[in-house]
């Protein structure tokens, strides 16, 4: 089980994590809020999110509903609403998310040019 605030390190996390603050959503909801990721990432992260104790989880028929368990945060969850409504903190969390989906740099050898040569006047 990890730590509720390593969970909410990820920035997609804090963003599935504000969409299910106020109501239940189903994974379908959360993924299509999200837009620009895959639906197994999406798993993944929820996954993280119940792991964490940050969410609750019902079913529904053949869906899953969920929810924020707010009081698994305490004070820390106050502090995250206030954010949430700051145009700032969507800025943010914006450039956070566009960093994240870049991925890490790729690390090969570069290859060195062979100097140009100049020829003659």
């Amino acid at each position: 089980m990890r730590s509720p605030l390593d969970v909410l390190a990820s920035p997609r996390r804090r963003e599935i994590l504000r969409l299910v603050w106020s109501e239940e959503r189903a994974a379908g909801e959360i993924h299509r809020a999200l837009g620009d990721v895959t639906f197994g990432a999406v798993s993944q992260q929820l996954r993280a999110l119940l792991g964490g104790g940050l969410l609750a989880v019902r079913d529904e028929g053949r869906r899953r509903l969920y929810r924020a368990r707010r009081e698994a945060l305490g004070p820390v969850g106050r502090a995250l609403e206030e954010m949430w409504t700051d145009a700032l903190y969507r800025l943010t969390l914006q450039a956070e998310l566009e960093e994240s989906r870049r991925g890490p740099r790729p690390r090969g050898r570069h290859r060195r040019r062979p100097p140009k040569r100049r020829g003659k006047p």
